[in-house]
């Protein structure tokens, strides 16, 4: 993780999955549905019918952190080793060991997920949530001392880094005894954008800045224009999210029900080799029509 791909990677997967996120939660307050077992549409039981109920969230995680953990060992030449056989022996590459530590939290997370859909008899959306939690506290250690060695620029740059991880790590803990919360899942939304998009920027800082020259760790504007930097990101992450929002609450209320009308149309009519097209559910209504006034007659006295 210590180049600009090991950056750019971690952060390009966070931030598409705060926007997956942000289509979910918008979806489920615009419709007032369950954050935390959505509707979804039927799907046709045949022979792949098992493989839309796979948990694709967790096959995710699980594949993106697998291909993070290989390419971090292939960033050491040799290979990670963990202690040299000198005399006495020396721990070798910390923060290599920190990052390989990371992806692994996420491979076991999704792991946990596929677990609790795929393998436990009924959905255990406390374990999933339990499990998020106490991988973002082992994250927040990790990066608390991954930057014990650090000044200037980095030092900043993985603070505000540090920030957003804390946050997160608040709203899951909440969501523990609130999981149903439409509030605190906007924000844990959020604040995956932001800790996404800021990986990225992170990379671009630190590896490969944008004017062409390093940044200075003495220059006192360096490092008040990354802070600067994480504001606009907060502002434009804020924006995309309240985008998102707009977007799907348009689609919703222009083409949904454009979509339901259509499909009400053609579930009512049943074709008779014998005779004409008929409309199912006026012909039902006529005939509770008819029964309600022959009824009426014999109950009154």
């Amino acid at each position: 993780m210590g180049t600009f791909i090991g950056h750019v990677y971690p952060g390009l997967f966070l931030f598409s999955y705060g926007l997956y996120q942000a289509i979910v939660v918008s979806k489920a307050v615009i419709v007032n549905d369950s954050l935390l077992n959505p509707s979804c549409p039927p799907r046709n039981k045949g022979r792949w019918a098992r493989l839309w109920e796979i948990s694709y969230r967790g096959l995710l995680k699980i594949v993106t952190g697998s291909i993070l953990i290989a390419y971090e060992n292939s960033c050491v030449k040799g290979g990670l080793v963990l202690m040299n056989r000198e005399l006495p022996p020396r721990f070798l590459f910390p923060k290599e060991w920190q990052h390989l530590t990371m992806f692994i939290l996420l491979t076991l997370n999704g792991c946990v997920d596929i677990t609790s859909k795929n393998l436990l008899p009924q959905r255990c959306e406390l374990l999933e949530k339990g499990a998020l939690v106490l991988i973002f506290y082992v994250l927040l250690m990790l990066l608390v001392s991954h930057v014990q060695d650090s000044t200037g620029v980095e030092l900043q740059v993985h603070s505000l880094l540090i920030l957003v991880v804390f946050l997160l790590m608040l709203v899951f803990t909440v969501e523990l005894w609130a999981p149903n919360t439409f509030h605190l899942s906007m924000i844990e939304t959020f604040l995956f954008l932001m800790m996404g998009s800021w990986l990225m920027q992170a990379g671009f800082i630190l590896y490969r800045p944008v004017t062409g020259y390093p940044w200075q760790d003495d220059d006192i504007s360096d490092i008040m224009f990354v802070t600067t930097f994480f504001c606009w990101h907060v502002m434009i992450n804020a924006l995309c999210l309240l985008g998102i929002y707009g977007i799907s609450s348009f689609w919703h209320h222009c083409y949904r029900p454009r979509s339901k009308l259509m499909g009400s149309k053609e579930a009512p009519y049943y074709t008779n080799t014998e005779g004409p097209i008929y409309q199912l559910l006026p012909e039902v209504e006529q005939s509770e029509k008819d029964d309600q006034a022959l009824l009426l007659p014999q109950s009154s006295p």
